[in-house]
């Protein structure tokens, strides 16, 4: 396994495990502030952090197809973040300042992991 992938791998893995513990906080700390923060949202977005999930361990193992199902995992997250949850659920979650720090944290974590899977993909390496 490259370098680039993993440390893409630990920047997804912490990426989802942030987003994991905020979405259980919004869960159970802000249940019922919108239709979104509900224990049945949590569930059915776990079953997304598990094909997270899968591609990370992938990632982690230095399986051949992994890069790229990592890139499109990454790229398909900074789409729908921005698309999707930061003009939608973000908006009818009433965010706070805690909100609005994970959102941030989340796409740009996101994008660092994109950008080293890129030049994974493309056969770059970066000087060590």
């Amino acid at each position: 396994m490259s370098t680039l992938v993993r440390h893409a791998a630990w920047v997804l893995a912490v990426t989802f495990a942030i987003s994991v513990a905020y979405e259980l906080w919004r869960a159970t700390a802000k249940a019922g502030t919108s239709r979104h923060d509900t224990m049945s949202n949590l569930v059915w977005g776990l079953v997304l952090y598990a094909v997270s999930a899968a591609v990370i361990v992938a990632l982690f193992l230095g399986v051949g197809w992994a890069p790229w199902a990592g890139l499109v995992l990454s790229v398909g997250w900074i789409l729908n973040s921005i698309f999707y949850y930061n003009p939608t659920i973000m908006l009818e979650r009433q965010p706070g300042v805690v909100d609005w720090i994970e959102d941030l944290v989340f796409t740009g974590l996101l994008f660092v992991a994109a950008t080293l899977l890129f030049y994974e993909v493309l056969g770059m390496e970066l000087v060590s």
